[in-house]
């Protein structure tokens, strides 16, 4: 048993509802207050004193200069597995050019895809995690990963072997999902309806063999896959057992409402969603998940994060980080910009990146400092959780525990 404090602030984020808009009244803050743990989970947060006095021969975790403490993060969106660079993608948005004028052109996913062909399973490995520890030096334990540059069945096998090498040799959480309906392989013969069977027949079953992942996405778009072909994918994916997740209306709308209609447990990206869907998004279970980093690097919308709470939805914000339209993969700079454009509270950011996007991923577990959750949680050495979002990112966490054991 471990007694981790005294915290100036403790964050708890703890009796917040899943869904809707939230006061930075409601936050639970406990001032001078202490964290005990035992077998990685937290058995009780209270003031520091009364603590130790209760527990007197727990070992001590002091926390020497003024810190505060929140739960960690985690990161609901990523494409961290990958090969190759697309800087000059970058560029070539950056002098006029559209997303689409450069897929066509041999950039855009494709060109990630045959960099990641030519990477060897343990150069995925690798990248994995570098990125992996980047994102737990800002305080990031929980990080969804997926496939989705391999697009036929080896190289997709590939991937997702890489991320289960990569969760053996981190101690952060890692959800891989089964992208393989990223988009229609440019050496696939047949039609995009072809190749979404070719992922059901070929694909999945070898996934599902493995033990790979429980979690299956799919890219509609025009520039990918169709409405009702995608829906028909996702229905099938369902019944072979596969929690189901989309990349929605990120450039033209409607497939949010598809989401929704199949069950999935994310919507994510939401740029283009209009005033109806979102309506129906927020009157369902299906997480919205804003991807802010995708509309600072490609120039578009942020996603109506404002709309989506007010309606009474659940919001998540992720980094979407991928080496092509969102390369940035800071998750509180990209949740502090979309809270200045919508004017979101504290608490509603601080939910969107922890228990409401570990809801987003099917974790109950964490997100939350509360007895009998995951003890994984940050500490900030500041006395203001304010702070946090006020210096968008440039306060780094000073330590970040995972299971109640201090990792950096």
């Amino acid at each position: 048993m471990k007694l981790s404090g005294p915290f100036k602030q403790i964050v708890t984020l703890n009796h917040l509802p899943l869904k809707g808009k939230l006061n930075d009244e409601a936050l639970e803050i406990i001032i001078n207050g202490g964290i005990l743990t035992e077998n990685g989970i937290i058995t009780e947060v209270d003031n520091y004193d009364s603590l130790k006095d209760k527990f007197p021969y727990s070992e001590i975790d002091l926390i020497e200069n003024e810190q505060i403490a929140i739960p960690a993060f985690t990161d609901a969106h990523t494409h961290i597995c990958f090969g190759g660079n697309r800087a000059n993608d970058f560029a070539l948005r950056n002098s006029g050019k559209t997303y689409l004028e450069i897929a066509e052109s041999g950039g855009g996913i494709w060109s990630s895809v045959k960099h990641t062909r030519a990477a060897s399973e343990e150069e995925l490995v690798d990248g994995i995690l570098k990125r992996v520890d980047i994102l737990l030096k800002q305080g990031i334990t929980t990080i969804e990963i997926k496939s989705g540059y391999g697009l036929n069945a080896g190289e997709e096998l590939k991937m997702l072997r890489a991320i289960k090498i990569a969760q053996s040799k981190t101690e952060a959480t890692l959800i891989p999902t089964c992208l393989s309906a990223h988009l229609k392989p440019k050496d696939f013969e047949g039609s995009s309806e072809d190749y979404l069977n070719y992922i059901i027949e070929e694909i999945l079953p070898k996934v599902k063999e493995e033990n790979l992942v429980k979690r299956v996405d799919i890219f509609i778009e025009k520039s990918a896959f169709l409405p009702e072909e995608s829906k028909m994918f996702l229905l099938k994916a369902k019944e072979m057992g596969f929690q189901i997740t989309v990349h929605a209306d990120q450039f033209t709308p409607g497939s949010s409402r598809i989401a929704v209609e199949v069950g999935a447990k994310s919507a994510d990206h939401l740029e283009a969603t209009i005033d109806e869907d979102i309506e129906f998004l927020a009157n369902s279970n299906t997480v919205a998940i804003a991807l802010p980093g995708a509309s600072l690097g490609l120039g578009e919308p942020f996603s109506p994060a404002r709309k989506i709470l007010d309606k009474g939805g659940i919001l998540a914000i992720a980094t979407d980080w991928n080496p092509g339209s969102a390369p940035m993969g800071n998750l509180v700079t990209q949740a502090s910009i979309l809270a200045t454009y919508q004017k979101l509270s504290t608490a509603e950011v601080l939910a969107a990146i922890t228990f409401r996007a570990a809801y987003a991923l099917d974790l109950e577990d964490r997100g939350i400092i509360a007895k009998g959750k995951k003890a994984d949680f940050i500490t900030y050495e500041t006395d203001n959780f304010q702070n946090i979002l006020y210096n968008q990112g440039s306060l780094a966490p000073s330590k970040v525990y995972i299971n109640g054991k201090s990792i950096l």
